[in-house]
Parts: C-alpha cells; sequence; structure tokens
C-alpha cells in the first residue's frame, strides 16, 4: 500500500494532456483552460491620456496663480487631440488622449475657467495626472500562460488587447460509471437492501464544476459481463474513465477484474483515510481512476487523488493545492494511514464534525474543509495543523 504523495506522483508521472485545441469566442471563455500564451499586439493604454477631468498644460508655461493660459481645445474620451500650442491650455476629460506638447494633467478643482482662459492655482509635480502608453501592457509582453484557467479578469484583459476568440483545450471527457446492485437513482422507489445513488449526482457535479464534459453511463450491475459492456463503452467515449465501487476482494466487485482483462490496473490500495480501495490504470488506451464504494471515500479521494490526474489530463498547469494553517480544537490518535478529517473553520479554531465515518456524506456538507492528519502523527488539542479549505480544490 503506498502513500498519498506517491500515489499522485505515479499518476502524474503517467499523465498527459488529453485535451487538444479549440478557438471560443472571448464571450463564452470564461473557465476555459488557455492552450497557447497570449502576447499582447499593442500597448495599453495605446497613447498617453488624462487620469481625471482638467487641464492638460506644458509644465513651463505657467507663471503662477495669476497669469491665466488660453483655452486652444476641448478633449472628450474618443476623440484625437491637435498639438498644444504654446502658452496654451486644453481642457480634457478622464480617459482622453493627451495632445503633443503637454506633459501634466492639473485636476479641475484648482482651476477657475472664465473667457476662454484658465487660472491655475497650484501646479502638481511634472507629468502629473497623466496614464502614459503602455503602462498597464507593453505590445509583445506575455499577459496569459497556457494552462491557466482564464477568470473574469483574464477575459477582461483579453478584450483589452482587442481579441475576440482565444485558443482553449477542449473541455476533458469524462465517463463516470457507478456499479452495484443495491443503487438506485433519485425519484426511483428504494426498494429492500437499496441504497440512492449519492456518488453519480456528486461526481457527475464536481466534475462540471471543474469543467469536464461528463458522460454519465449509468449503474452497471454487479456481473462481469455488465461491468466489461459498459467499460468497453466507456473507453471508447471518453478521455478518462471514472467508477465507483467494485474496486475491492469481494466476490461482486468485477470493476478490478474487468481493468486486468481489458488492459492493466498500476495502482490498488491507498494508505488513506478515507478511501484506500483506490485503483488506477488503463482500459485499452483510456486511463481508469477507480473510486471507492463510500460516498465519503469517494469525495476524498476525487478531490486528493483524482483532482491532480484530471487537471494534468486536461492540460491545466497548475495541479497542486496549498494548505493553511490552523488550530486544532480536537485530539485524534495517530494512524498509520494518512487521514482527511472533515472539520468546520470556527472563530476559535477547527472543530471536527462528530462522525468521521465514510458512509457520512452530510459531513462534507457540515464541513467547510478538512485537517490533513500525516501519517503515524496524532493530533493534540491546540496544535497547528495543515487546514484544506473545500475552496482549493476548486
Amino acid at each position: 500500500m503506498i502513500s498519498v504523495d506517491e500515489a499522485i506522483g505515479r499518476l502524474l508521472a503517467s499523465s498527459s494532456c488529453l485535451a487538444g485545441g479549440e478557438t471560443v469566442a472571448l464571450r463564452h471563455s470564461r473557465g476555459r483552460i488557455l492552450a497557447e500564451e497570449l502576447v499582447s499586439p499593442l500597448d495599453v493604454p495605446p497613447a498617453d491620456n488624462s487620469a481625471m477631468d482638467g487641464y492638460a498644460l506644458r509644465h513651463g508655461d505657467w507663471h503662477g496663480p495669476q497669469s491665466p493660459l488660453s483655452i486652444g481645445q476641448r478633449i472628450t474620451a474618443g476623440s484625437p487631440p491637435a498639438a498644444l500650442q504654446p502658452g496654451t491650455a486644453a481642457r480634457i476629460f478622464t480617459g482622453a488622449e493627451t495632445p503633443a506638447g503637454a506633459d501634466t494633467v492639473v485636476m479641475q478643482e484648482r482651476c477657475a475657467e472664465a473667457d476662454g482662459q484658465v487660472l491655475v492655482s497650484e501646479l502638481p509635480r511634472e507629468g502629473a495626472n497623466i496614464r502614459r502608453r503602455g503602462q498597464d501592457v507593453r505590445q509583445g509582453q506575455v499577459v496569459l500562460h497556457a494552462g491557466q484557467r482564464l477568470k473574469p479578469q483574464d477575459v477582461g484583459l483579453a478584450a483589452s488587447l482587442g481579441l475576440a476568440e482565444v485558443p482553449v483545450r477542449r473541455r476533458l471527457r469524462v465517463a463516470v460509471l457507478s456499479t452495484g446492485n443495491e443503487l438506485v437513482d433519485p425519484g426511483q422507489p428504494a426498494g429492500p437492501g437499496q441504497i440512492y445513488n449519492s456518488n453519480r449526482f456528486m461526481l457527475n457535479a464536481q466534475l462540471e464544476a471543474w469543467g469536464f464534459d461528463v458522460i454519465d453511463l449509468g449503474v452497471a450491475r454487479d456481473t462481469f459481463a455488465a461491468v466489461e459492456s459498459a467499460m468497453r463503452e466507456a473507453a471508447e467515449a471518453a478521455d478518462v474513465i471514472v467508477t465507483t465501487g467494485g474496486v475491492s476482494v469481494g466476490e461482486e466487485d468485477h470493476v478490478k477484474a474487468v481493468v486486468d482483462r481489458l488492459g492493466a490496473l498500476d495502482l490498488w490500495r491507498i494508505a488513506v483515510k478515507p478511501g484506500k480501495p483506490f485503483a488506477f490504470g488503463r482500459v485499452g488506451d483510456t486511463p481508469f481512476l477507480g473510486l471507492p464504494g463510500n460516498p465519503v471515500s469517494v469525495f476524498v479521494t476525487l478531490l486528493v487523488v483524482s483532482r491532480p490526474f484530471l487537471f494534468a489530463c486536461q492540460g491545466i498547469s497548475q495541479t497542486g493545492v496549498r494548505s493553511v494553517s490552523g488550530k486544532a480544537l480536537f485530539f485524534k490518535k495517530a494512524s498509520w494511514r494518512e487521514e482527511y478529517i472533515r472539520v468546520r473553520s470556527t472563530p476559535d479554531g477547527l472543530v471536527p464534525y462528530e462522525n468521521q465515518s465514510s458512509g457520512a456524506l452530510f459531513s462534507t456538507c457540515w464541513a467547510d474543509g478538512f485537517v490533513r492528519q500525516p501519517t503515524d502523527e496524532e493530533i493534540r488539542h491546540g496544535q497547528t495543523v495543515a487546514y484544506l479549505p473545500f475552496s482549493v480544490y476548486a
């Protein structure tokens, strides 16, 4: 049985970007993964412009608060200015291009205009209130990097460069397959011995939140033939296969055996709690992630172990997460497995959910993160621990 870090390392070592490139309209690019670096084709701003409403002038033309300057022109945003004539000022508005010859803008609160002239009561330093050409972005500058997920501000930046389209990665196709005779979909009557299939809906929701295209293959019943048929279909349709259940060694657990027949199993079982029966391999040439059956085990192995691999397959450059420090308001004895404890952050510290069972799915809704307990280390009340808010897995 291998450690969590070793498992993630082995998955990443065998990963490659499986999503090809495509071009999308900028309007629809938020959340997509950039396929190429974006290089600015222009300076931003494209010309010197005024940072406020006021008067543009040549610093050396001002001779004191009693010496007026003639107003030679009025410049609004979007209108091209004429060159500033010596000894004159230009009425200018925020965002308007400053005229050639002007080196300073005086805010209007320090000016008094009358009869086509302006008196400047106080002169700021030379160059004040002018936003210089290229002060935000220079032509030829790399502004966004391949592999990053486009945030709203990234979309805005691309728009400021005049880009109507951007190159992105095609959405990764992930096939989701549940296994188990006991599973019933919500909305259907659950008979004796049956439970509702929470894993299917939790997995679909999380994978879609990460921006993947989900191929929902429903439930395969607990027979070798049913699982094999579903896995063949998944391998043909998807870039990656994710299953839940059936990866243990019980007589009704067929996923592991099917993968052995159709491809290869490269990893099985991780020293993690919850989530030990985790498998990784290939069905034909299609990568396969076999998650456990208990819902919290699915939640933990999906976020902690599967996410880095899936992100790498999507072409995302940043696959890791960073913990923050928190104070444990509990005691937890050491374990031979790395444990992910569901906790809620409070002003006083981190409080664990009372039931840490791998079947207690409500705990993942009550909690707002994990405390990561390393192997063979106890947690003492008041100790500083590694806290992983669920938000870091977005």
